[in-house]
């Protein structure tokens, strides 16, 4: 469904007049707060300094709704405000550290005890690989395989063209696996 805010201030006639940009940011951050929060992880690897990104990012839509031209949707157009917010963070705390996911995610559920400690090693070691590549190799990884996002949708997010997604795409996959092979890893991709 189409979301815009004469959808949802014409969705109840008969409550009391609230302002619809106030609605529409309610349903943005119920719809889109988990996702953002996630890539704002990836960045900091700190819950807090996530949090206050996020409570930014919120604040910048708020502000900003008037300003939304339709030329993305909505996801798209948060998704850049957080990568801009995280780039904000990350100059101003100069942050190196990248994890995806928390720890817990990582560990294989089954198998013995040593290959579950192998699997979360090996994990740890490629989001530390992945953390020490350039930034726009990084970004695109994130959003690839982590937020899986197509590269459409990445070109949209990150206003890049389409073949320069799929370059960085390559180029950092690369950049990747060359810095494991010199590393503590102990596995494939």
């Amino acid at each position: 469904m189409e979301i815009n805010k004469q959808n949802l201030s014409n969705a109840d006639e008969t409550s009391q007049v609230v302002d619809p940009d106030e609605i529409l940011l309610n349903y943005l951050m119920k719809e889109y707060a988990t996702k953002l929060k996630r890539i704002a992880y990836l960045y900091t690897n700190d819950h807090s300094e996530c949090e206050d990104i996020i409570q930014e990012v919120f604040i910048s839509c708020y502000r900003n709704l008037s300003k939304f031209r339709n030329e993305s949707n909505y996801e798209t157009w948060l998704t850049r405000i957080t990568i801009n917010k995280c780039k904000d963070h990350q100059r101003l705390w100069s942050i190196r550290n990248l994890i995806y996911m928390p720890l817990k995610q990582l560990v294989k559920t089954e198998g013995s005890a040593e290959e579950q400690y192998i699997h979360s090693e090996n994990s740890k070691e490629i989001l530390k690989q992945i953390s020490l590549l350039s930034h726009k190799f990084k970004e695109v990884l994130i959003l690839y395989y982590f937020n899986e996002m197509t590269m459409q949708e990445i070109s949209e997010t990150l206003g890049i063209n389409h073949n320069t997604v799929k370059s960085r795409l390559l180029r950092g996959k690369n950049a990747l696996l060359k810095n494991l092979e010199g590393s503590n890893y102990n596995g494939t991709l």
